[in-house]
């Protein structure tokens, strides 16, 4: 019986060991293979360098950690403007191992603040490497016109700031409204390319508002792209242009657009194509187009210049 035991306790400790094992060697495979994609993002950042202004600013992109071309974009944007401060906000970055401002971070070595609604996600981003190796803060927080200005002092940052991105799912027009404490010279924003290059529309504001508890086709949320460019000239910024995959718009302050040409909401917007509309079921339908706005139709947005609520 005592045998039994032992050899049964042998067994499962040399499963531990080889369970350890090949997760040693996984770690090491993706530690490698993130090696490579740095080291190819900083060839291809070394190369926009030379490059003249684009036509077109999504035609500088590539990806190494942003969900599209985010990066490429980016360190072009940051090989040619002048900017004097480092430092990126991001907001809605899950576990941040997908996120706009990690290579910004990796390459470049700025520093900056993450925000996300989950816990979970902050835990695991709070114990990576990657946040003892870097100048990084990540909080915890469900944003809202009402605490981003905390939230961003809490983090000790205020003034100007190199990058601000702003991509929660709903309340983007609203928050980047709200944000004062810092002057960014470059800001993202994701943008409803459902909603259109014509009406200049948003989501009402709730403070609570949830993309998916909003509308069960996940496509009611945001702002539209025109509704963006008018905060944009408000805040005194150009909008230079949009990714290739319709999700993300550029603006850039005006005292620093270093010859990049200002665009009107009409002339630089892309139609998305990802198709992530879903049923009452919670089941993917992939419409594409126009035909996504059917099952948003009459819903109530709020018209950023007539400043009064219609529906879509």
């Amino acid at each position: 019986m005592i045998h039994r035991i032992i050899n049964k306790a042998r067994r499962l400790f040399n499963v531990d060991n080889k369970l350890e094992h090949l997760q040693q060697q996984q770690r090491s495979i993706l530690r490698e293979i993130e090696v490579s994609r740095i080291l190819e993002g900083r060839r291809l950042a070394h190369q926009l360098k030379t490059l003249p202004v684009p036509e077109r600013i999504r035609d500088v992109e590539f990806k190494v950690f942003s969900q599209y071309g985010d990066d490429g974009i980016i360190q072009y944007l940051v090989s040619k403007l002048d900017i004097r401060t480092d430092t990126f906000i991001e907001f809605g970055v899950e576990t941040y191992e997908e996120a706009t401002t990690r290579f910004l971070l990796l390459n470049n070595n700025w520093s900056g603040l993450v925000i996300d609604g989950s816990a979970d996600n902050i835990r695991r981003i709070r114990q990576t490497p990657l946040y003892q190796d870097h100048q990084l803060t990540a909080l915890h927080a469900f944003v809202t016109a009402e605490n981003i200005n905390g939230l961003i002092q809490s983090a000790g940052i205020t003034g100007e700031i190199g990058l601000l991105h702003v991509d929660i799912d709903g309340n983007d027009y609203w928050v980047w409204k709200a944000i004062s404490v810092v002057n960014p010279v470059i800001v993202i924003v994701e943008y409803n390319a459902v909603f259109g290059s014509e009406r200049s529309i948003t989501v009402p504001y709730q403070p609570d508002f949830f993309r998916t508890r909003a509308h069960h086709s996940n496509l009611y949320f945001g702002a539209s792209l025109p509704a963006l460019c008018q905060l944009a000239g408000e805040k005194g910024y150009a909008f230079i242009g949009c990714t290739s995959h319709g999700n993300n718009a550029y603006f850039v302050r005006n005292d620093r657009a270093a010859g990049l040409p200002a665009l009107s909401a009409r002339e630089g917007y892309v139609a998305s194509k990802f198709r992530e509309s879903r049923d009452e079921k919670g089941n993917l339908t992939y419409l594409s187009g126009t035909e996504r706005l059917a099952p948003i139709r009459n819903l109530p947005v709020y018209n950023t210049h007539t400043q009064a609520i219609e529906m879509l």
